[in-house]
């Protein structure tokens, strides 16, 4: 599993991919939170916080993460290394582990030049640290699950098909359902008797529960509980070529 790991990272910064992901995820989020007027603006806002981070980067990783997982099965399928893949003395399992943690370190790597936006605000405040860092530390832990949602739903689009294109389209789709998706449904006059069990079903109530600083067990099963679905059924994806 190591070496396939040590594979998959080699291979997102032997090309442009690792680099291109954290230059856009960073120039995005520069662009919006210190040069374009608006709400997302820390120097506008006049708050001690970066809160806006937290508000985009859920959006820009909705469609950088289905771009970095698109390929890491659906690549192997068009080309048919799946075949040898499959032939080395490792599970499914371990080899669906293995990109996992790979398009998921990528995502760490991202995020960590971002803490200078933590330490600009903590040092340029009318008071020095007057920020709360509880809330922002409790925004990265969410953001990190919700990232690494992100990257186990899109490894299932990658292992159903062969198209990278698909796959993106399939992912970013899924992403949007379980962040926003089950928020609208909750919101329907229609259901509004079991509202509040669609919102806990949906990404979004749970991040931004883990955001307010707070770690409860509730949120933390649900992430968990939701990539290890994802991974399920991924392995049921690979295992199901054994039976063609």
């Amino acid at each position: 599993m190591i070496p396939l790991l040590k594979k998959e990272i080699s291979t997102f910064f032997s090309s442009l991919i690792g680099y291109i992901v954290i230059i856009v995820f960073m120039t995005i989020n520069g662009l919006f939170m210190w040069i374009l007027p608006g709400n997302f603006n820390i120097l506008d806002s006049g708050y001690s916080n970066i809160d806006s981070l937290f508000a985009l980067a859920p959006w820009v990783f909705l469609f950088l993460v289905p771009a970095v997982t698109m390929r890491l099965f659906a690549e192997e399928k068009r080309t048919g290394t799946i075949e040898v893949l499959m032939t080395r003395p490792i599970t499914e399992l371990q080899i669906i582990l293995a990109k996992f943690f790979a398009g998921l370190l990528l995502v760490v790597l991202s995020l960590i030049p971002t803490l200078i936006y933590y330490f600009s605000v903590y040092y340029l405040g009318a008071q020095t640290g007057n920020i709360d860092s509880g809330g922002t530390w409790g925004s990265y832990i969410g953001l990190l699950f919700l990232a690494a949602i992100y990257v186990a739903i899109g490894l299932f689009a990658s292992s159903i098909t062969d198209n990278q294109i698909i796959a993106f389209i399939v992912a970013v789709a899924l992403c949007l359902t379980f962040y926003l998706g089950f928020d609208s449904v909750s919101a329907l006059a229609v259901f509004k008797s079991i509202a509040d069990f669609l919102l806990t079903l949906g990404i979004n109530d749970h991040y931004q529960s883990i955001s307010r600083g707070v770690l409860d067990t509730r949120d933390i099963i649900y992430f968990v509980s939701v990539i290890s679905i994802f991974i399920l059924l991924t392995k049921l994806r690979l295992e199901a070529r054994k039976w063609k």
